[in-house]
C-alpha cells in the first residue's frame, strides 16, 4: 500500500510545485527581465516561492496520489482480492492513514515554523529584485537612466564597440540647479572590473555646466555657465548603484504572514485588547461630551420663558455666534466619533488578518487528511489507475476545494463570516463528501454507479 501511494506522490508533488512555480515566475517576469540577476538569486527566489505554495501543492499531490494508488489496485483486482479474503477497506487503508497522520503533523510544523521563514525571505528577496536597477544595456536612440545620477544616450553603436553622437546628463550633485551636459562625436565604453567603474572615453566634444546662484530672485539671475571643448576626455562612473543589495528582513518581520502560531495568537489578543480599549475611550468620550450639554442647555421656564422667546431676545450677532458654535461643536464630535470608529475597524481588520493566517496553518494539516479520504475511496470506486480519469477527478475536486476556500476567505475579509467559519468553509463542505465516499467504498455501493458509467 505504501509503495503504491508513495510512487505517484513522489511524482505529483514536484510536478505540482513546478507548475505553481511557473505561475509565480510568469507573474513577476517583468521584475526579473533586464536586471542582470545572477542565476543563484533566481534559484533562491524560486526555492522560497516553492515553500510558500506547499499549502496548495501538498493537498493536490495527496489527492492525486490517493486516487491513482487505489485506482490502480482496483483496476488490477488486487483490492477485490484483499476484500475477498475478509480484510475490510479501512484495515487495507491503515498504513496510508498512519502515513497521512505523519504528513499532517509535519505539515502543521512546516506551516508554523518553516512557512513564516520562507515568506520572510521571499518577501525580502522579491522586494530587493523589484528595486534592483536594470542592467547596463545602453540601446541606440534611447536614454539610459539605470545608473543613478546619469542619463546617457547614443545615436548608434558599432560592432567594435564604438559609440557615435554621445549625449550625457550628469546630475549627481543634488545641490546643483542645472545638470552638467556633455556631448561628444564618438567614444568607447568599457567596464573597469578592478575599480568597478564604467569608463567612457569621449572624443571631439564639448560640455556645458551652469553655475549655481544663491539667494537671487529669478529676474535678477544672470545664469552664469562654463563651456569647454575637448579632443579626448575620460569619464568614470561608479557602478555601485547597479549592484544587488538584499533588503533588511526586519522590515517585513512584523507582517502576519511571517509569524508562527504563538506569535499570531499573541498579536491577535493584543489587537483585540486595543480594539476594546478604543471602544471604552469612545464611550467615555460620549459621556463626557454629550451629557454636560444636556445640563447646561436646561433653562428655567419661570425665569426665561420658552427657549424660542429666550432665543428671540438675543441680538442677531449673538444668535449667529451660538448657531456657528453649535455647528462647530457638532462637527468636531462627529469627526471624533468617526476617527474612533475608523481606529476600531482598522484594529478589527488587522486582527482578522492575523486570525486568518492562524487558521490557515491548521487547514493545511487537516486538508491533507480530508482530501485523502476523498481520493482514496474515490479511487477504489472508479477502478481506474494511470494519469487519465484519476487526474480529471483530482483536478476537478481540488479546483472546487480551492474556489470554495477563496470564497470563504474573502467573506472573512469583508466581515461577512467569522474567521472560525469562513476559513473552514471548504473543509466543512468536503467532510460530508469524504464520509459519503468512504461509506460507499466500504459497502461497495459505488460499483454499479461507476462500473456502468465506464
Amino acid at each position: 500500500m505504501l509503495k503504491s501511494f508513495l510512487g505517484p506522490f513522489a511524482i505529483t508533488f514536484p510536478v505540482a510545485l513546478f507548475v505553481l512555480d511557473m505561475q509565480i515566475l510568469w507573474v513577476y517576469a517583468d521584475d526579473f527581465i533586464g536586471k542582470g540577476l545572477d542565476t543563484w538569486i533566481i534559484l533562491q527566489l524560486m526555492w522560497y516561492a516553492s515553500a510558500r505554495i506547499v499549502n496548495q501543492a501538498l493537498p493536490l499531490a495527496i489527492l492525486v496520489a490517493s486516487i491513482m494508488a487505489m485506482g490502480n489496485l482496483s483496476e488490477k483486482n488486487e483490492l477485490t482480492a484483499l476484500r475477498s479474503a475478509g480484510i475490510p477497506l479501512m484495515r487495507i487503508l491503515k498504513p496510508l492513514v498512519i502515513l497521512m497522520m505523519f504528513i499532517s503533523c509535519g505539515a502543521l510544523w512546516f506551516s508554523s515554523s518553516a512557512w513564516p521563514s520562507a515568506n520572510l525571505k521571499f518577501r525580502a528577496l522579491l522586494y530587493s529584485v523589484t528595486k534592483q536597477r536594470p542592467a547596463l544595456n545602453i540601446k541606440p536612440g534611447i536614454f539610459y537612466t539605470g545608473i543613478e545620477g546619469f542619463s546617457i544616450r547614443v545615436e548608434n553603436k558599432e560592432i567594435d564597440g564604438t559609440l557615435n553622437n554621445i549625449l550625457i546628463y550628469d546630475h549627481r550633485d543634488p545641490e546643483r540647479q542645472a545638470s552638467l551636459v556633455i556631448k561628444a562625436e564618438s567614444g568607447k565604453m568599457y567596464h573597469d572590473e578592478n575599480r568597478d567603474e564604467l569608463v567612457i572615453e569621449l572624443n571631439n566634444g564639448h560640455s556645458y555646466e551652469d553655475q549655481k546662484e544663491k539667494k537671487l530672485k529669478r529676474k535678477e539671475r544672470l545664469h552664469p555657465h562654463v563651456m569647454s571643448s575637448f579632443e579626448h576626455q575620460i569619464l568614470r562612473i561608479n557602478l555601485r548603484s547597479l549592484k544587488f543589495d538584499l533588503a533588511d528582513e526586519n522590515l517585513f518581520r512584523k507582517s502576519y504572514e511571517m509569524m508562527s502560531l504563538p506569535n499570531l495568537k499573541k498579536a491577535t489578543d493584543s489587537l483585540q485588547l486595543q480594539s476594546d480599549n478604543i471602544r471604552k475611550e469612545l464611550v467615555e468620550y460620549g459621556i463626557n461630551s454629550i451629557t454636560p450639554f444636556k445640563n447646561k442647555l436646561f433653562i428655567n421656564k419661570k425665569d426665561s420663558g420658552s427657549f424660542q422667546e429666550w432665543f428671540s431676545t438675543l441680538s442677531k450677532q449673538d444668535r449667529n455666534t451660538i448657531i456657528a458654535s453649535s455647528k462647530q461643536i457638532t462637527r468636531n464630535q462627529a469627526r471624533s466619533i468617526e476617527n474612533y470608529i475608523d481606529k476600531i475597524q482598522g484594529k478589527i481588520l488587522r486582527r482578522d488578518r492575523h486570525t486568518i493566517e492562524w487558521h490557515r496553518k491548521f487547514i493545511l494539516a487537516i486538508s491533507c487528511l480530508v482530501l485523502f479520504f476523498v481520493g482514496a475511496p474515490l479511487g477504489a470506486l472508479i477502478k481506474k489507475g494511470g494519469i487519465g480519469l484519476p487526474i480529471v477527478f483530482a483536478i476537478s475536486i481540488f479546483l472546487f476545494y480551492y474556489i470554495v476556500s477563496m470564497v470563504g476567505e474573502e467573506m472573512v475579509k469583508t466581515g461577512t463570516l467569522l474567521p472560525s467559519l469562513g476559513m473552514w468553509f471548504s473543509t466543512i463542505i468536503l467532510i460530508p463528501i469524504a464520509s459519503f465516499l468512504t461509506y460507499l467504498a466500504i459497502k461497495g455501493g459505488g460499483r454499479y454507479i461507476f462500473t456502468k458509467a465506464n
